[in-house]
């Protein structure tokens, strides 16, 4: 069975009970939402990990029927996607067989493209990193040049970790999306014919299932067009349709999203809630915005240019054509080694979001935070104790934070956590 069959309804688990509450985490109807009861089912199997969950378990989180939990997982099983892991006990009767997903059934990579590296990751369904590339880059080589350097390096990385075929080609197919319907598949068909066995069926046994491909670079761009636009800096890449061309190179569904925002994302999928901010400073300064428990792009997906607000009317002037940008001051005053400043010019901007946002925290993370990051926290959160109540903390966990993210872009509608794949350039 093709997994993307599998999480697809059919039958009873298609009808579901009338109390069921749809935005609360519970089985929500069908025939309105496709794969919405098959996503949940995944979702709580990756957040229960190696100790699995039960499926009478499954039944009280999502108010399915325990008919319907058995179909989906029946078939969740038959694609590959989850196995059994032992049993659990039971208050009465015999002990309950857990489930656990299954982490080598499918995976994507994450790819962040920034101003002077490019680092690639490749994860498991599970969201676990197993292999990762790291390698200079110049985004002024231009977008052709750059191009192929990413598809590249995801050549190599898919064939270093997944094997690869005759003429050291990585064996791939890539697998379905759970959300993506038809007129996505047509609007975004890639020129050149696609390999039977990319589809399925008896050719692609023993091929790695690769879901797609994530890359988070500098904004602003176009998250739904998958277009950047004029990237501070580098004012050729422009309208240049980076997801299209990735995707053609590759044969992979692609989607396109600024760091900062795919570095959010995976804090949300990592346990993060509410409203928050992930503030990036690296070669540039932005944020990541998550309001509601959503990752928040704006009307036009250009949220989070933080690093161009003006905070000195009669200030030097930025790469982006204005005068005393944030990021200017701030980067420069790291030039020069004042990081007392440059904390001190990072604190007036969150300052500005918070209470713009009343958001709940800001979490610093990028390498400039990294190389002195207590001095950037107690400077921020010196400058914001008697403004407001917000929390100011260091992003911690892994230093591949926006790669890993962008890889979610691509993992994450698989398990609903996200919005419809809009974004994605399907293959």
């Amino acid at each position: 069975m093709h997994w993307a069959d599998a999480i697809g309804p059919s039958g009873e688990e298609a009808v579901v009970s009338a109390t069921a509450e749809q935005g609360s985490g519970q089985g929500g109807n069908l025939s309105l939402l496709r794969n919405h009861n098959a996503s949940l089912v995944l979702d709580l199997l990756r957040k229960a990990g190696e100790n699995g969950i039960s499926r009478p378990e499954i039944a009280d989180y999502t108010g399915l029927t325990p008919q319907a939990v058995s179909k989906i997982t029946a078939r969740l099983r038959d694609a590959g996607l989850l196995t059994e892991a032992g049993r659990h006990p039971s208050t009465g009767g015999k002990p309950r067989t857990a489930l656990r997903l299954e982490p080598s059934a499918a995976y994507a990579v994450g790819v962040q493209l920034d101003r002077d590296e490019m680092t690639a990751v490749l994860l498991d369904l599970s969201g676990s990193r197993v292999a990762t590339r790291a390698v200079s880059a110049d985004l002024g080589a231009g977008p052709d040049v750059v191009t192929d350097q990413v598809a590249d390096q995801v050549r190599a990385l898919l064939a270093q970790s997944l094997g690869a075929g005759p003429g050291g080609t990585p064996r791939l197919r890539a697998a379905g999306f759970p959300d993506a319907g038809e007129r996505s598949r047509a609007r975004h068909e890639p020129e050149g014919p696609v390999n039977p066995a990319d589809e399925g069926g008896d050719g692609d046994e023993g091929a790695a299932r690769v879901l797609g491909v994530g890359v988070a670079m500098p904004g602003p761009l176009d998250h739904r067009e998958g277009v950047p636009l004029r990237v501070t800096g580098y004012p050729e890449w422009d309208g240049y349709r980076l997801r299209d061309e990735l995707a053609s190179r590759l044969g992979l569904p692609v989607a396109l999203d600024k760091d900062t925002n795919a570095a959010a994302l995976g804090m949300l999928l990592q346990g993060e809630s509410g409203s928050f901010a992930y503030v990036h400073l690296g070669t540039g300064i932005g944020a990541g915005l998550v309001l509601e428990g959503s990752v928040y792009r704006g009307v036009r997906t250009g949220a989070g240019e933080f690093g161009h607000q003006v905070v000195q009317l009669d200030g030097p002037s930025c790469a982006c054509g204005k005068r005393g940008c944030l990021e200017a001051l701030c980067l420069a005053a790291i030039a020069r080694g004042d990081v007392a400043e440059a904390a001190r010019v990072l604190a007036v901007g969150v300052t500005n979001l918070a209470e713009l946002l009343d958001i709940d925290q800001v979490l610093l993370g990028g390498r400039a935070v990294a190389a002195a990051e207590a001095e950037f926290v107690r400077g921020v959160r010196g400058a914001l104790r008697s403004r407001t109540h917000l929390m100011v903390a260091p992003a911690g966990g892994s230093a591949y934070r926006i790669a890993e993210g962008a890889a979610q872009l691509v993992l994450a509608p698989v398990f609903g956590r996200t919005e419809t794949p809009a974004g994605l350039r399907m293959r």
